[in-house]
């Protein structure tokens, strides 16, 4: 789907009039809960295991963010080679989350929703399992970051009970080689860092 602006790839949906748009051309706004519209949606949920899951989570990443690579926590990520959970719709995938192990964490590298699922309450979905997998990893955090400009993002992963533990100034502009413009014109520019504290599953 692309942006009905500028026609490049559109990532968000516009919740009053449902026109998909560009990072560019969204803006922010607050909605009150009694005006968010909730679907219907109830998307399957499970493991990524073909690679016909793994290439079109390649794809998404590409459509999503430009580039297969994520940078998150001082570390690269080619986020299709990642374990991931998947959305699915009818067969085709809705969304994604991919996710690393490390000692005592899991971090969610990746999460991504087509426009015009969201809003459907599959991104909290999507987190939950990643959630659930952890535990059974006997993990005690989950760590996810998002840009400075994402202010979507930071309020979806503060609702879900995460919480702001570290900022890292500049990391993605640098990473861009420069300052690059974000949602709602944005400049780009810190990588933003969330943790959950998770008790252990039984």
């Amino acid at each position: 789907m692309k942006c009905v602006f500028c026609g490049e790839d559109a990532i968000y949906k516009c919740g009053v009039c449902g026109k998909t748009v560009c990072g560019k051309h969204s803006k922010l706004r607050v909605v009150c809960s009694s005006c968010l519209r909730k679907g219907q949606i109830r998307p399957k949920i499970t493991k990524a295991t073909s690679e016909e899951e793994k290439t079109r989570i390649r794809e998404l990443v590409k459509r999503f963010w430009g580039e297969e690579e994520q940078l998150t926590f001082d570390e690269r990520f080619n986020v299709a080679d990642l374990p991931a959970f998947v959305a699915k719709t009818d067969e085709s995938i809705a969304g994604f989350a991919s996710f690393v192990e490390t000692d005592d964490t899991a971090i969610l590298v990746a999460l991504g929703i087509l426009p015009q699922y969201q809003d459907s309450g599959i991104g909290r979905d999507l987190v939950t399992m990643v959630e659930a997998e952890a535990r059974k990893l006997s993990k005690k955090r989950l760590l996810v970051s998002t840009s400075n400009d994402d202010l979507p993002a930071l309020g979806f992963y503060q609702a879900l009970g995460f919480q702001i533990f570290d900022v890292k100034p500049d990391i993605i502009a640098e990473k861009h080689g420069g300052l690059v413009s974000g949602i709602g014109g944005l400049p780009v520019r810190d990588e933003i860092r969330l943790q959950k504290t998770l008790r252990p599953s039984h």
